[in-house]
């Protein structure tokens, strides 16, 4: 049985945290709950994060500011930033994915997750979905999408 993957989910909002929170464990991800940004970056700093999800307004250190500095710390570590506000994209952010709140699916997010996890660990081995195997070049494409997504 491989390693679960540990996810840090911030968000001030108590109901947004729980929900993606069960959402993700639900799906087998182990899941590190912090309500402020403060909080999440002295959680990171201890180590054993895989992936940032986090949501951009927060009092103190808000999502863009959390993520900088982790990548600060850690340029490698993938991060999902999630907000209300779409004009996000007027400001400079080191998020490698940005979701506005209501124009996703779950699916969407958790397809997000999984190839930014996926992308993290590197060409080691052949790709494997749920499906079944997938060939090296599906594999290329998908990567390449989501390096689309980052620009």
């Amino acid at each position: 049985m491989k390693p679960k993957k540990t996810i840090l989910c911030v968000d001030d909002n108590e109901q947004a945290l729980s929900i993606r929170k069960i959402m993700l464990e639900t799906r087998g991800y182990r899941v590190i709950a912090c309500n402020s940004g403060a909080m999440a970056l002295e959680t990171f700093r201890r180590g054993g994060v895989d992936l940032v999800l986090t949501d951009l307004i927060m009092p103190g250190v808000d999502g863009s500011r959390l993520i900088e500095e982790i990548k600060s710390l850690s340029p490698q570590t993938p991060a999902v930033l999630i907000s209300a506000r779409s004009k996000i994209y007027e400001r400079e952010t080191l998020a490698d994915v940005f979701l506005c709140k209501g124009m996703y699916e779950p699916a969407e997010l958790l397809e997000r997750i999984r190839l930014l996890l996926v992308r993290k660990r590197g060409p080691k081995r052949q790709v494997e979905l749920r499906a079944g195997a997938v060939d090296v070049e599906h594999a290329t494409v998908a990567l390449q999408y989501i390096e689309t997504l980052n620009h």
